[in-house]
């Protein structure tokens, strides 16, 4: 890939990342296992209909029941301005990209605006990380190797569990909601950052917040404005001629990681439109999932080489 078609602003704060050009083979095609993010009625949930009860997506990779030692898990939340999801190529594409590399996918089907705002969506993906870890065991997933892949608003949904964490509740009758949401890791593609900024995407920001969002609220899920040193490590990539959602988003994201400390990546290339998934469309954007790969590789979230 020339110069001309990869805009040099390559940044790392943290990392080395290892060369590594191989283009892991495509998995076979899988019908996924749908579960239910809670067993009954989601806390807040105004009906039983599809739209009301968030779930996951399960894709394993091949030969994971034989697996020897717990392998890493993502889990996939797609954009679609908090409106709608793109479920095949914000979702099930990663999905069976991730696979390809040894690891366990979840595609995460959250609750939408108008009819859900702020803060459904952020207990859909807290709970969706719960949950795999609650799992962990059956589907043989590293407890500290479990991460969050955000795209477009999606991304802001990843960013937001990624700087709005907790614990869990030791005294909480369910038993899953007694661990924690924090991701170990995130990966953010073309993400919506801002609420309150120029380039904020506006159509996100309604769908999440309302017609009349509260500025303290907008300023507060800004994730630009609460990283610290405990955001999870993070890979993100941006086009610099995204014209729906600015790189400024990533960009302020970035700089916030950096000023915090917390290890980074970020890959902005000069062309490509807005929701160009994993790029397979352009022989240079194509680029980008290798490139995941290989952060993945150094950072230590892929332990070893797929067979």
């Amino acid at each position: 890939m020339g110069a001309s078609t990869l805009l040099a602003i390559v940044v790392a704060a943290g990392l080395a990342p290892a060369i590594q050009s191989r283009q892991p083979s495509s998995p076979v095609a899988q019908t996924p296992e749908i579960i239910r993010l809670w067993a009954d009625r989601a806390p807040g949930a105004l009906g039983d209909q599809d739209e009301d009860t968030p779930t996951l997506a399960v894709y394993l990779p091949p030969r994971a029941a034989d697996a020897t030692a717990p392998i890493a898990a993502v889990i996939i939340a797609p954009g679609g301005s908090y409106r709608a999801l793109a479920m095949d190529k914000e979702g099930r594409a990663p999905a069976e990209y991730l696979n390809s590399l040894g690891m366990v996918a979840f595609v995460l089907k959250y609750r939408l605006g108008p009819r859900y705002h702020h803060p459904i969506q952020l207990g859909d993906a807290q709970r969706a990380i719960r949950l795999v870890r609650a799992r962990a065991g059956a589907w043989r997933i590293a407890l500290d190797r479990i991460g969050i892949f955000g795209f477009s608003a999606g991304g802001h949904l990843a960013s937001t569990v990624s700087t709005q964490f907790d614990s869990g509740r030791a005294d909480a009758a369910d038993p899953i909601d007694r661990l924690s949401s924090r991701p170990d890791f995130a990966v953010l593609a073309y993400p919506v950052i801002s609420l309150t900024e120029s380039w904020t995407h506006q159509g996100s920001k309604t769908n999440l917040l309302g017609e009349a969002p509260d500025a303290a609220l907008a300023r507060r899920l800004s994730s630009e404005t609460q990283v610290t040193s405990a955001t999870p490590p993070t890979f993100i990539y941006h086009t610099n001629a995204d014209t729906v959602v600015p790189v400024e988003n990533s960009v302020a994201y970035f700089l916030a990681l950096r000023k915090a400390g917390v290890a980074a990546e970020f890959h902005v290339f000069k062309d490509g439109a807005h929701g160009t998934g994993l790029g397979q469309q352009d022989p240079a954007l194509a680029e980008w999932p290798t490139l995941l790969a290989n952060w993945l590789r150094a950072s230590g979230f892929l332990k070893k080489e797929t067979p």
